[in-house]
């Protein structure tokens, strides 16, 4: 079971946030963002929209912020423990396209027990689109500490913590679960996502869904189950407005958001080796350019 987050759910916590807009308090870089997608996207209504709904950014630092502010509009709680998976059943994932039971158990237990699985990360970046990874690294990513991807590969090198909090509803229902990740060598937050599952309009196929909070809105990405010969393929591709894919997100007043398709693809590839380790192949391509490959071991504490 999901929760589906209402309009009140998202918009309401933005109160103050839209406040601090007003007062010119939100970062340069961010009301330019800001201006481009009020310019160039679709405006809808929150509640045509479930599947895209989710937490959403401070305007300052995005951080792990958003955890206890989510469990509280939603009159909840937070909680965490060894077996607070990113997803609490990976039965759910269930429907006419998918058999959760083709895939290895380890890989399920990977996102059921997730904090039981030690990580590690590689990464290579495409010399094209390296320089892009960097300025965004600077003038975003660090700032915000949010989506802020190693640009070397010994950035890695001293390992990476990880922390999954589950967050619950006013039912006590899990609304699904925050998954932060910090580089041991800063202690910097360099990720933090609200993973859970969706299902797209007119299908009946639930999907992974991972909602990367930003200020005043947030990055959405849905990604199709495949099993294939005990492994987990998650494919976010590019297409059309309503399928697969990653978008950006923009919450306005009077319970609308503006949200556009970006032209990102990703691809996760997970599978278990001879060790009986769990390794994910993932890239990431922006239209038809390579743009990063980061390579996962998961190995069971």
């Amino acid at each position: 079971m999901h929760i589906v987050f209402t309009p009140e759910d998202v918009i309401g916590g933005l109160e103050v946030a839209r406040l601090w807009e007003a007062l010119g308090m939100t970062h340069p870089l961010d009301r330019v963002t800001h201006g481009w997608m009020i310019a160039t996207g679709r405006r809808v209504r929150a509640d045509h929209v479930p599947w895209l709904a989710g937490p959403t950014g401070h305007p300052d630092v995005v951080g792990d912020e958003w955890v206890e502010r989510t469990a509280a509009e939603l009159s909840g709680r937070t909680s965490t423990g060894p077996d607070h998976g990113l997803l609490p059943d990976f039965g759910a994932l269930a429907g006419p396209e998918f058999d959760p039971g083709e895939v290895d158990p380890r890989i399920a237990d990977f996102y059921e027990r997730t904090p039981r699985w030690q990580i590690d990360l590689w990464s290579q970046w495409s010399p094209v689109a390296w320089p892009f990874g960097v300025l965004l690294t600077a003038l975003w990513s660090n700032r915000l500490q949010q989506l802020s991807l190693p640009m070397h590969p010994l950035d890695a090198s001293f390992g990476m913590d990880s922390a999954v909090v589950q967050i619950h509803d006013a039912d006590d229902r899990v609304a699904g679960a925050a998954w932060l990740r910090t580089m041991r060598k800063t202690g910097r937050t360099i990720y933090s996502g609200f993973y859970g599952t969706a299902t797209l309009p007119g299908s009946d196929q639930p999907s992974v869904r991972v909602i990367f909070p930003l200020p005043f809105g947030s990055l959405p990405v849905l990604l199709r189950p495949e099993a294939d010969n005990g492994g987990l393929h998650l494919h976010s591709p590019i297409g059309p407005f309503g399928s697969h894919g990653a978008y950006l997100l923009l919450a306005r007043p009077r319970g609308t958001f503006v949200v556009r398709r970006i032209p990102v693809a990703e691809h996760f590839h997970l599978y278990v080796d001879e060790d009986g380790d769990v390794r994910a192949d993932h890239s990431l391509r922006l239209g038809r350019i390579p743009v990063l490959r980061l390579h996962y071991r998961m190995r069971r504490a």
